[in-house]
């Protein structure tokens, strides 16, 4: 049999795994394997979509992965492109996002310790901090062997991105096809998740059953574990009031009967009150306000479920009566069995209500402001139309500091996986290439970006990726001309002293345009509806920069309290 190079083997293995994009910026030790995907990968489904930056294709990487449940790919080469991949891997590793994170290295006789190459760079313990598993590729034949790992840990347990580094001589150098083992997913890791210990699955049960006030919680983990059809089947069966994380959004439709909105005062109320809660896939972090009261009832009072995948996440933050490790899914299908042999289905507490009126009240004022005729624009105004815009199932992504908090009020989340925003990091320039990412993934589907225009600087070169790989998605440009939440903090907190934090204006609908994108200026707010409707309708990607009011948009009502939860504990002395 004819040689083969560790590229093409490489991209064999990938094609085992059914990958069917692979994100990066090319490079020369790459070659080889950029090779093997134009002359083995392209005719299999697979392809190679060129980006201008690595942190952008690691996003890319990202929210295919969020999208379709699958891992998504990236790759960089050594040294500059490796170190540019890191702040697209770290909201992956944040947000417990599988991938398979791919980077060249310099010959294997050269590294590990380096002597003194170009773009030399220990890769290895660079990704160490951000990544669940990493590896050094030292041969050929160890290709499929650590491929096959690279998988198994990035999809099993707590999902997250793993590392593999290879050496350009392992890339370049062959051998007969015949060495290879490369075997199908299923013939090397587990396909069916575990579940939970049956015997506290069913005290579990009989105590949320026989709980006055049920409230289930929950996190990220339901959507990773496709778990949303069993946690809505167990509220309803439960009559229990049903909160999400701000990444766990989606799991219930937002307007479900049974669902009150994430950290609202109403969400608060409700997490306070309940006598049992379930928490399902959520380490309950600073925007759950770590499980403590008084967003939450006292933990010798209140009784606490927690179900994970991760046996280090349970009681993480708050003390629990009963922790169960297993999948979200597999464990609430159980759980759901055990409930409806316990008796009739049971009705929601009358506190539901409460809660419901509760919502309704805090969001009145932010309808009300969303109704403003106000020149420039007031940012609700510009989120309520965009989200009336679009159908239920559209992607929704979201980027930047302020503008994710205005997003945060009126943009409501219906079905699962359709909202991207790098949640737990909180990083920005992810919103342009999580589009980008996610329309790859989910052709069918409409999506749409909302960012703020500093956001939109890391990550706009983008711009030329989507209109040459025709990816057809709207971006809509919170133009305010500054890092709005940081002169917002900055005018609370310390007299209107602002340093480093303005713009010069730049008209992004016409940077759009140079890129081959549809483009418009938005300035009156009676002409948004009418904008979004001609972005929708051009056979290009478009962009649409909407001038929102700089001196409304600083502030936030939110603002306060998320400084509270970021800042907490830094007392600075009062300077005058």
């Amino acid at each position: 049999m004819a040689a083969i190079s560790g590229g093409e083997l490489l991209v064999r293995c990938l094609l085992k795994e059914k990958v069917r994009y692979i994100f990066g910026v090319p490079g020369g030790q790459l070659l080889t394997f950029l090779d093997a995907i134009k002359r083995v990968g392209e005719k299999n489904g697979m392809k190679f979509v060129n980006c201008r930056h690595e942190q952008a294709a690691a996003s890319m990487a990202d929210a295919y992965a969020r999208v379709t449940g699958e891992p998504g790919v990236c790759v960089g080469t050594i040294g500059p492109g490796g170190a540019d991949l890191v702040p697209g891997v770290y909201p992956a590793y944040a947000d417990s996002v599988p991938m398979i994170v791919l980077t060249a290295q310099n010959q294997t006789w050269k590294s590990y310790p380096d002597h003194g190459s170009m773009q030399a760079l220990d890769q290895y313990h660079l990704f160490r901090p951000i990544t669940k598993w990493n590896a050094v590729v030292s041969h050929w034949e160890r290709i499929p062997e650590l491929i096959q790992r690279a998988f198994r840990i990035a999809t099993s347990g707590r999902p997250g991105p793993v590392h593999l580094d290879l050496p350009s001589d392992v890339l370049y150098n062959g051998q007969e096809e015949s060495f290879a083992k490369i075997y199908p997913p299923e013939r090397y890791r587990p396909i069916k998740p575990p579940v939970g210990n049956p015997d506290l699955v069913e005290k579990a049960a009989e105590m949320l059953y026989n709980a006055d006030i049920p409230l289930i919680h929950a996190g990220s983990g339901v959507l990773r574990s496709k778990a949303w059809n069993e946690l809505r089947e167990l509220a309803e069966y439960l009559g229990a009031v049903v909160t999400t994380t701000m990444s766990g959004r989606g799991s219930i439709p937002e307007d479900h009967p049974l669902c009150i909105l994430p950290s609202c005062p109403a969400a608060i109320a409700a997490q306070n009150d309940a006598d049992v809660v379930l928490v399902v896939g959520s380490k309950m972090g600073d925007m759950d306000f770590w499980g403590k009261p008084p967003a939450w009832g006292d933990p010798d009072v209140q009784k606490t479920i927690q179900i994970d995948i991760d046996p280090e996440m349970i009681a993480l933050n708050r003390p629990v009566d009963m922790g169960i490790v297993g999948d979200a899914r597999e464990t609430l299908r159980l759980m759901l069995k055990a409930v409806k042999e316990m008796g009739e289905r049971r009705r929601p507490a009358d506190r539901l209500k409460d809660y419901k009126k509760m919502q309704e009240e805090w969001l009145s004022g932010f309808l009300s402001l969303a109704e403003s005729n106000e020149r420039p624009m007031h940012p609700l105004r510009a989120i309520k139309e965009i989200r009336d815009f679009y159908p239920r199932n559209a992607i929704s992504c979201i980027d930047g500091g302020n503008t994710a908090v205005w997003a945060y009020y009126l943009n409501r989340i219906y079905e699962p996986n359709t909202f991207l925003w790098a949640a737990d990091s909180g990083h920005l320039g992810t919103g342009l290439p999580f589009a980008i990412g996610a329309k790859l993934a989910n052709p069918d589907k409409p999506v749409y970006l909302i960012t703020g225009d500093g956001a939109f600087g890391l990550t706009m070169e983008e711009l030329e990726t989507a209109s040459r790989e025709g990816v057809k998605i709207t971006a809509i440009v919170m133009n305010d001309g500054c890092w709005g939440m940081i002169k917002g903090s900055q005018k609370m907190g310390f007299g209107e002293r602002f340093i480093g934090v303005d713009f010069s204006d730049i008209n992004y609908a016409k940077v759009a345009e140079s890129m081959g994108w549809y483009g418009q200026r938005v300035e009156e707010p009676e002409d948004l509806a009418s904008a979004l409707d001609k972005a929708e309708s051009s056979d290009k990607p478009a962009l649409l920069d909407v001038k929102i009011s700089q001196e409304k948009n600083l502030t936030p009502p939110e603002l306060v309290m998320l400084s509270m939860v970021w800042l907490e504990g830094c007392n600075p002395p009062e300077v005058k």
